[in-house]
């Protein structure tokens, strides 16, 4: 595995209200230098859902057949479910251990098809504690709900 081409991923997600507007946005630090970023905006989500997208969108970026990636996000809820609860969901049939159906199925089903290709760790990261990359996504993100909102009100 430490042959994979490595790949680094910061997102994070807003909302207006929760449900409302929200928007995304990652960047991708690739290995030779170089630097994508994405983002984007939905009228009507919830703030999981937007920090959900924002990795999902930069990991149907990654076209090579398998990349180890380190992913960085100040949402407790993607990291542990990434790191923890998914397996136990699929194994459950989509059932919490509280008995309740998993929220956001459709994107853990797609993100699911991503870890089954990439070698995927999450770390948390504080946020608005000043890491760099993590305020940035933060920025776009918010920006990108303003969008959704000025959308939502037209």
């Amino acid at each position: 595995m430490d042959n994979l081409p490595k790949v680094t991923i910061y997102s994070d997600g807003s909302c207006s209200k929760n449900p409302g507007p929200g928007g995304w946005a990652a960047f991708l630090l690739f290995e030779d230098g170089t630097t994508s970023t994405i983002s984007g905006h939905e009228i009507d989500t919830t703030n999981n859902r937007m920090e959900m997208r924002g990795l999902l969108e930069a990991l149907d970026l990654i076209l090579c057949e398998s990349a180890q990636i380190d992913f960085y996000s100040d949402s407790k809820y993607l990291c542990k479910g990434t790191s923890y609860w998914l397996t136990t969901w699929i194994e459950n049939d989509w059932i919490t251990s509280s008995g309740t159906p998993v929220k956001n199925k459709d994107l853990w089903m797609h993100l699911n098809e991503h870890l089954v290709i990439h070698k995927v760790k999450c770390h948390w990261t504080r946020g608005h504690s000043g890491d760099f990359w993590n305020e940035k996504a933060d920025k776009i993100a918010k920006e990108m709900c303003e969008i959704a909102k000025k959308e939502a009100n037209e």
